[in-house]
């Protein structure tokens, strides 16, 4: 039944020609799957679209070979129709609309594949450090450019999309580099004054609506604001008047912020519903319905966005890869049962590593074709194990949920009192608090579960095993950082006088450790250093980071966090040391040399911090087997086997609990291989099925 509060969120709305069945709008959002994985794509839309969304979007989908991303959908022409239709299809089925997001990312993208030429309002470098250079468009090129993009719509239109966007946003879409000044010096009619900047964008929404307008709604994605001050767009200025100019052009407006890192920011750098004071004047301005995104995972949010007529739909790209049944439990008054977004941003690292999506918060993702795994359905218990999972972390915790859930016996006990093992932990450390939502979503779905006895506060050791009667025990016991130095640079130890103090993230965490000057160690290349230098930089102390990497935080360029964390630092007043080995750990300095070349030199510390790598817990592991009379199944689990990142352990727990009792040789793990047809020029997709690893 539905909760009454959130009627406005159920009502209907009319797009253009097209009517929406509610107010939730899944924002097109990279997968890491697109082009090369399309039956993982569209079943993953079509999940969406199951779990109540009204409207799925694709990713971006570019329209020509002169705009190869590689990783995301295409339609250059009707030979890609087959793996759009897909998504189509699979959409349609839960009568929801099917969206598709035009387009043409310019100099952003060198077409590595296509190997055409980059285009540009005007000569410039292509994004990044790839050494080529975008050609500058003239006026033939901007008359085939429109040719393009409406023959895209056409044949979207075609396919079966029922909404069709122009893309303008993120400092991706070639129209928003036409409306830049700094990206933009042409003399002609397509530059100078804004009147003129605009006219790309204006004939493009013109030329879709006047190619599919009466079967297809017609929108616009649009940044109102770059967040660059007077060298871009803003919601005060030149980003406000376009929306003024346009404003009834477009049958709906979808709205944000640019760049991608300010418009998907992680939540250790920004809150829900961020964007409200860029966009809320979108509005006032037209009578089109507006869509915006802001992290959202309140349901009191959503519904305020809507009640207070700064939105007219609920935009989401994270929260519904995180929960893609949002608005189903929403609707059912089952708010307990929402897997809230962290805003980790692991959901956009595979985009960059080009494989499939994944999430922290929800293991399934992108596992809902080739595993079958459903985020909300899962089979019932096929063996009579009694089950003792030993570590109630990220791993543990989701073990314990899905065998809970699936009707096994089970016992979770961790030698703490408080339960979430890292995440725990680490939610405490600065920026991080969001992360404790992994512990909290689980334990109130083992709540829920009469088969399933927590015990906290319960170190168990071999000898108590036998005591329990499980059949399986199941080791989550986690993992410790290394304090030595020894990681991806460093094979060897540090040199450490006596009584030198040197610890491991495990100590800050433990407790506020007192230091004046402190150095950190990063080679791990992730968060920890940064948040761990925050803490103590905002604690009065003298920070500095050494690594032996061009900047920190390296894999954080993946997540869109390393300019903010880098400004961050620096705020902060903490130095960064790059290209750098730390040696020697002494009473009052720390030894650090060029890491390649020139002469060893001394920094001031009293307190030294490594931040390598994480050595697996698994002496519990190896002490059962060894000691295993055959009368149980011994196995271990998440970082305890193999340490990486709190999503992984969720993962690897999920794994472990929705296969337990199936034969290995029937576990799928579907992959599409291209055949060849008799006809040279046709090829297809088919499915095979392999063993789970």
């Amino acid at each position: 039944m539905r909760d009454p509060r959130f009627e406005e969120l159920f009502k209907p709305i009319a797009i253009g020609p097209k009517t929406a069945r509610n107010r939730f709008y899944q924002s097109p959002h990279c997968n890491g799957m697109g082009r090369n994985y399309p039956s993982p794509m569209a079943t993953m839309r079509g999940v969406k679209a199951e779990g109540g969304w009204a409207v799925v979007f694709t990713e971006q989908c570019d329209i020509h070979p002169s705009t190869d991303s590689a990783r995301n959908v295409r339609l250059w022409d009707m030979q890609d129709a087959p793996i759009l239709r897909r998504m189509v299809d699979a959409v349609h089925e839960h009568d929801s609309l099917a969206g598709i997001m035009l387009a043409h990312n310019g100099y952003i993208t060198p077409n590595l594949i296509s190997r055409v030429d980059p285009l540009a309002p005007t000569t410039r470098p292509v994004f990044g450090n790839y050494p080529a250079t975008a050609r500058a468009m003239d006026k033939s090129d901007i008359r085939d450019f429109r040719r393009w993009h409406r023959t895209a719509a056409l044949n979207a239109r075609e396919i079966g999309y029922d909404l069709i966007m122009v893309y303008a946003a993120h400092d991706l879409g070639l129209p928003m580099h036409f409306l830049n000044r700094e990206r933009n010096d042409r003399s002609d009619e397509y530059g100078g004054s804004l009147e003129n900047r605009v006219r790309l964008l204006r004939e493009l929404v013109e030329d879709t609506k006047d190619a599919v307008g009466d079967r297809c709604a017609v929108g616009l994605r649009f940044s109102v604001d770059e967040l660059l001050g007077p060298a871009g767009l803003s919601c005060e200025g030149e980003g406000r008047e376009v929306v003024e100019m346009l404003a009834e052009l477009p049958d709906w407006w979808d709205v944000n912020i640019s760049r991608w890192a300010n418009d998907s920011a992680t939540s250790r750098f920004s809150d829900e519903a961020h964007q409200e004071r860029y966009v809320s004047f979108v509005k006032s301005v037209t009578s089109k319905p507006v869509v915006g995104v802001g992290r959202f995972t309140s349901p009191d949010t959503m519904l305020s966005q809507i009640k207070r007529g700064v939105l007219d739909m609920i935009g989401a790209a994270r929260p519904s890869i995180a929960d893609p049944f949002l608005p189903k439990k929403i609707e059912e008054g089952r708010f307990e049962d929402i897997r809230e977004c962290i805003g980790c941003n692991i959901c956009v690292t595979n985009n960059f590593l080009m494989a499939p999506i994944r999430c922290t918060q929800n293991p399934t993702m992108g596992e809902e074709w080739r595993r079958g795994w459903h985020p909300e359905r899962i089979p019932p218990k096929s063996s009579n194990d009694t089950v003792l999972i030993i570590g109630a972390g990220p791993s543990g915790l989701e073990a314990a949920r899905v065998l809970g859930e699936r009707g096994y016996d089970v016992m979770l006990a961790d030698a703490r009192e408080t339960l979430g093992g890292r995440v725990t932990r680490e939610a405490a450390l600065p920026g991080l608090s969001a992360w404790a939502r992994v512990r909290d979503y689980r334990l109130q779905q083992l709540a829920k579960l009469s088969n399933v006895g927590l015990y906290p506060a319960s170190e168990i050791v071999p000898d108590d095993v036998a005591d329990t009667g499980a059949t399986l025990v199941a080791v989550a016991t986690g993992a410790t950082w290394r304090t030595d130095g020894v990681g991806r640079a460093r094979a060897k130890p540090f040199r450490v006088h006596p009584g030198a103090r040197l610890v491991g993230p495990e100590e800050v965490m433990d407790g506020r450790l007192e230091a004046d000057r402190v150095v950190i160690y990063d080679d791990e290349h992730y968060y920890m250093s940064s948040v761990i230098a925050e803490l103590f930089a905002r604690n009065g102390a003298k920070v500095t980071i050494v690594t032996p990497g061009a900047s920190i935080a390296r894999f954080t360029e993946y997540t869109l966090e390393i300019g903010q964390i880098h400004k961050r630092m620096a705020d902060l007043g903490v130095t960064i040391i790059g290209h750098a080995l730390v040696d020697e750990i002494g009473m009052e300095e720390v030894v650090v040399s060029p890491a390649y070349g020139g002469d060893a030199y001394a920094i001031p510390a009293d307190l030294t911090i490594s931040v390598t790598v994480q050595t697996p817990n698994d002496a519990l592991v190896k002490a059962l087997s060894a000691g295993n009379d055959g009368s149980r199944r011994i196995v271990g689990i998440g970082d305890c086997q193999s340490p990486s990142t709190i999503a992984a352990a969720v993962y690897a727990g999920h794994r472990f609990g929705r296969t337990l009792g199936i034969a290995e040789e029937d576990i799928d793990f579907r992959r599409e291989n291209v055949e060849l047809a008799e006809d040279p020029s046709v090829v297809e997709l088919s499915a095979s099925v392999g063993l789970a690893g």
